[in-house]
């Protein structure tokens, strides 16, 4: 028989995105019924390793539903299988996992509740293999973890990107242009594809489908002939034509996975003007998309998911996530839920529904 779960860890690993407060109120809040306490672990994975943590009450959760950020604080940088050092100059990457270990045991964890994306998941899965008691919860703007219907963050990503088509819908109007809007996703065009259909983007340019620079002027040529003088053009940062890679900002050693995405909707901009002679300006939306509030969609979702991981750490589900499937928060293993990245295909219904409304993919 599993031993009784009487002291959990949290973290919140990865990038930041609304509503990581919101499951960290929702685990913190229905714990104590379980009997059980909760240590914030500080900077994600990094206070994991570095031993940095702090007790979470209730007190310290009140008021912070609607909060963006995390009281916690997150990085992208703190995997413990892959630890950055600099020696002589250089960086060298080191396994910190015993670190974790001893750390585990010294704060007398009996398992470890990680919210984060596909990275945190991939390192909660190595800890498991480790023999560590860890509970996932999916966490990602770029909604891009498989196994679950959406991720918290996504719903809340997606409004800021619809917000800015709405502001620039009307500006490009005005003065008959066209406006790139670059959105974050990484490898995955969800943020695009969502936002570009709730904002009215006349062309949604994503990872999944390579595209065709004739086909975008293309679009913009046939909206001109119906008496459309103006564009909305949203592409996802890691979106490349036929024949091109990725465009990246740079490189970035400390990360696991180092590329830097951005600058596609910079080139995206200059080629339209260049080749449709329609003036054309670029917007980012960086980090906006992840700031801020979290819409009503994923406060709920985000506290489903805290609750949720507190019932599956008093049933010692381990190595499981929680995940969403339909309306209902289920438990599937992480395994399965890092087996691969979910990908915008062909036959997505919200591919379909753009293209019947007109919007084009460039392709």
């Amino acid at each position: 028989m599993s031993k009784k779960v009487r002291r959990i860890g949290v973290l919140t690993g990865g990038g930041d995105c609304p509503g990581l407060n919101a499951v960290i109120r929702g685990v913190t809040k229905p714990a104590q019924d379980y009997g059980m306490s909760v240590l914030g672990i500080l900077d994600g994975f990094e206070g994991l390793v570095e031993g940095r943590a702090k007790e979470i009450k209730n007190s310290n959760v009140s008021g912070i539903l609607a909060q963006g950020g995390t009281i916690l604080g997150s990085s992208n940088k703190g995997d413990p299988f892959h630890w950055p050092v600099e020696k002589n100059g250089k960086i060298v990457i080191e396994n910190r996992v015993e670190a974790v270990k001893r750390n585990f045991e010294a704060w007398n964890l009996d398992t470890l509740i990680a919210i984060g994306g596909d990275g945190t998941m991939h390192i909660s899965q190595e800890l498991g293999e480790e023999g560590l008691n860890v509970i996932g919860v999916p966490k990602t703007i770029d909604n891009d973890l498989n196994a679950t219907d959406q991720t918290f963050g996504h719903d809340s990503a997606v409004f800021v990107v619809s917000e800015a088509l709405d502001r620039l819908h009307t500006t490009a109007s005005s003065h008959h242009r066209v406006i790139v809007v670059e959105v974050m996703g990484r490898y995955a065009g969800w943020i695009a594809l969502h936002g570009g259909i709730a904002g009215g983007a006349d062309i949604i340019l994503i990872p999944e489908f390579s595209y065709s620079w004739e086909k975008v002027y293309e679009q913009i040529h046939k909206r001109e002939l119906m008496g459309k003088k103006f564009s909305l053009v949203c592409v996802a940062e890691g979106a490349k034509a036929i024949g091109e890679t990725m465009v990246l900002k740079g490189n970035d050693l400390k990360r696991t996975d180092p590329k830097r995405l951005g600058g596609i909707g910079e080139l995206v901009a200059q080629n339209i003007e260049a080749n449709t002679g329609r003036e054309t300006r670029v917007t980012v939306l960086g980090h906006l998309q992840r700031g801020g509030s979290p819409t009503p969609f994923d406060r709920i979702l985000s506290t489903k998911y805290g609750a949720y991981a507190i019932e599956m750490a008093s049933k010692s589900k381990f190595g499981r996530m929680a995940a969403l499937k339909g309306t209902e928060i289920k438990h599937v293993s992480i395994d399965e839920a890092v087996a691969n990245l979910k990908l915008v295909k062909e036959d997505t219904q919200a591919v379909e529904v753009a293209k019947s409304v007109g919007i084009s993919f460039g392709v």
